[in-house]
């Protein structure tokens, strides 16, 4: 059974990584300045920050219609006779409501994955989809992997400012870093789907330090580690954490370095970074 793949646009997959992996990209919509874009298709972040930065309101993110995807289906299968459709949280999002609402009218053809996750940590398991299907593996094997992806990854971030998490209503129990005294700068995590404080350290450089030292400990008793690099905007912090952890000596394998989209941005602002990282 040959199976297709399609994700959406907060996996921030490039149109170049797309094409590898075969994969069809479905855009979720950013409502910014009166009219609606389609995610990196027609904004990208830096259209964001610029435009807040002159005085436009904070903008906010929508799913994509079951329409969107029920085309995007009928595409998949004239050259597949199954899809499976990696997505972003649900916690996060409607969007795997919006493919599930799709997939009714392809009874039995269409396999939703809800990876509770969102840009490089859907992006990563893409593309772990597609190197299994490769190699011959079938549709339950190849979830029975995602799932365990899913549940066993690490995931850590910092934000320049939780000003636009707050309006979006994404905060989830970040909530408590509101507040915090100048200069602090929070560590993220997602959490079964949700974003959630791990941290804050007060400044850039302690704030990596202490990212740097997380991996390092999730690390541990693992002997085969990939890793997915995210930012958006200044890329030096992002290339700072990675130069740390290539300098640490541990058996990683660093696959994309990712700028965020403007969807994902949308919630988090500038000055974003972080990595995804799983074991095999």
């Amino acid at each position: 059974m040959k199976i297709g793949l399609v994700t959406d646009s907060t996996s921030d997959l490039s149109p170049a990584q797309a094409q590898a992996l075969g994969v069809q990209v479905v855009p979720l919509y950013v409502n910014f300045k009166g009219k609606v874009y389609k995610d990196w298709v027609e904004i990208k972040p830096a259209d964001i920050f610029e435009g807040v930065r002159a005085g436009a309101e904070l903008p906010s993110s929508s799913q994509p219609s079951p329409q969107d995807f029920k085309e995007a289906y009928e595409k998949a299968l004239q050259s597949a006779d199954h899809v499976l459709s990696i997505h972003i949280s649900s916690k996060l999002s409607g969007t795997v409501q919006s493919a599930q609402l799709a997939a009714s009218e392809f009874p039995g053809r269409i396999t939703i994955f809800d990876s509770l996750a969102a840009s490089q940590g859907i992006g990563m398991m893409v593309e772990r989809a597609k190197e299994l299907l490769d190699q011959g593996a079938d549709l339950r094997s190849t979830m029975t992997e995602l799932e365990r992806i899913r549940t066993d990854h690490k995931v850590l971030f910092s934000l320049a400012t939780l000003e636009y998490l707050k309006k979006n209503g994404r905060i989830g129990g970040a909530q408590a870093l509101l507040g915090s005294l100048l200069g602090i700068k929070p560590i993220l995590t997602i959490k079964e789907g949700r974003v959630e404080p791990v941290g804050r350290a007060r400044g850039e450089k302690k704030a990596l330090a202490e990212m740097v030292e997380g991996f390092k400990a999730w690390t541990q008793g693992r002997k085969r580690i990939r890793i997915y690099y995210l930012y958006n905007g200044d890329i030096s912090a992002v290339e700072a954490f990675r130069a740390a952890v290539r300098s640490s000596g541990l058996p990683v394998e660093e696959h994309s370095s990712s700028e965020v989209g403007a969807v994902i941005s949308t919630h988090t602002g500038p000055g974003v970074y972080g990595f995804y990282a799983y074991s095999l």
